[in-house]
């Protein structure tokens, strides 16, 4: 699904800078924020560099989008939250677009129906990247004025780039669902030299008090607004594992009979499961008498010792029954997150999940950077939350329904985006992005 996570961006004086002019301050947005903008525009376009002109086009399922309409909807982005409103003698590029990226903004008008944008054609990859061409120069054009708005310019494109780096991520998972249903079995990033034969690290446990903990953003720097407001919440005593499910323990689920054992299963996971023919996680096939796993390294050997990885909260729900344990509820994760100083663990540039390193001792591992990690919370607003006013308010609050909270960050994410009080969300029977869990408890 194109990742619907609220928008609420706190701008601090980090981002505004001032000179003087006629004998007052004058104000423009900072070259830092500048920077990170276009930083992350190229960003967009080197994860794009390795593909063909073909794969650009392709979309996989209903779920994913095509990579050219990622690059030209981010564009659309800034074009109708930035430059429309903020720069007066700014020149629309093709009015179609509007129709064609728009994602789910009912109040900008109708769309190009979701599970079609693969066969947009047109326009070319070549005219989409003169799109983006034409919004860059119009964006520095906006940064470099002393006569804007300047906090509310500084807002939307905190937003714009905070927004960019989530579609970089589902960018990704989309050309890893593309690839997976490519009979060839294509690599978007080079092969590991060697296959990892090392075994799960030991499962360990650490115990949490509970009590009254504050759950949620501080208001310092960038949120979501689906992480505010901050506010207490009572959570009671329990415990977490130390590390992800693995790959190792969750064939020795398949073994057992996990996706044929009716009772581990909710009602709707169940259909699902018959419904959809599920019996191992997505990307999995068996081979030479095993299992590999498509990944955006080509197809590899399931490696034991690494976290499993797409998997639907119905799977995930069903494997903590068949452990006799449970998955955490997210304000769970966030204290055992906040306990810890430990952040970002991926392998840099590895695009794929990597095993618990024991070197790193006690308490919570793989926080961050290898799995969205399912918890057992509905997706819902926290109390006294409110959407933004106007168009951006569609971005989140409208989605609080049916679906649930995943925590943590993937080997996809962007950095920036991996904190405590981030919640993710996606719907209980999607797969196919970097979706795990890790186990909880009660204390005894």
């Amino acid at each position: 699904m194109e990742h619907p996570a609220a928008e609420k961006a706190t701008p601090n004086q980090s981002n505004v800078s001032s000179s003087q002019a006629d004998g007052g301050a004058s104000v423009r947005v900072s070259e830092a924020l500048e920077a990170r903008l276009f930083e992350t525009r190229q960003h967009s376009l080197d994860l794009a560099e390795p593909l063909s002109a073909e794969d650009m086009v392709v979309q996989a399922s209903d779920d994913a989008s095509p990579t050219k309409w990622h690059l030209a909807h981010v564009t659309w982005f800034f074009e109708n939250f930035a430059l429309r409103p903020h720069l007066a003698d700014y020149r629309i590029f093709d009015d179609n677009f509007n129709y064609c990226f728009n994602s789910y903004y009912e109040t900008l008008g109708p769309r190009h129906p979701r599970p079609k944008r693969g066969l947009l054609t047109r326009p070319t990859s070549e005219k989409v990247f003169a799109y983006r061409k034409h919004v860059d120069d119009a964006l520095r054009r906006l940064l470099a004025r002393n006569d804007i708005d300047r906090d509310e310019v500084t807002r939307l494109i905190e937003i714009g780039i905070n927004h960019e780096q989530q579609h970089q991520e589902l960018l990704l998972t989309d050309i890893l669902a593309l690839f997976a249903s490519n009979p060839l079995r294509p690599a978007y990033q080079g092969q590991p030299v060697g296959l990892d034969t090392a075994e799960p690290t030991p499962l360990n446990w650490t115990e949490f008090p509970g009590g009254i903990v504050r759950i949620g953003h501080s208001g310092e720097g960038y949120s979501w607004d689906n992480e505010l407001p901050s506010h207490d919440a009572l959570v009671q005593p329990f415990k977490l594992a130390n590390r992800l499910v693995t790959n190792a323990e969750w064939l020795a689920f398949m073994e057992d009979g996990g996706y044929a054992t009716p009772t581990l299963w909710l009602a709707d996971g169940w259909s699902a499961v018959n419904r959809e023919g599920w019996e191992s996680p997505l990307y999995w096939e068996r081979s030479d008498g095993g299992w590999s796993q498509m990944s955006l390294q080509g197809l590899l050997p399931v490696a034991h010792a690494e976290p499993v990885t797409h998997v639907s909260y119905y799977e995930a729900d069903a494997f903590a029954r068949w452990a006799g344990k449970r998955l955490p509820t997210e304000f769970e994760w966030e204290v055992a997150a906040n306990s810890t100083s430990k952040q970002m663990e991926k392998s840099q540039g590895v695009l794929r999940p990597q095993r618990s390193d024991a070197s790193q001792g006690a308490g919570p591992k793989q926080l961050f950077g290898q799995v969205w990690q399912w918890t057992a919370s509905a997706y819902l607003p926290y109390p006294g939350y409110r959407p933004p006013a106007g168009a951006i308010g569609e971005y989140n609050g409208k989605f609080m329904v049916g679906q649930h909270v995943l925590r943590g960050s993937s080997c996809a994410t962007p950095s920036g985006h991996s904190r405590a009080t981030y919640r993710n969300f996606f719907y209980p029977h999607q797969r196919w992005q970097f979706l795990g869990l890790r186990l909880a408890a009660e204390v005894e």
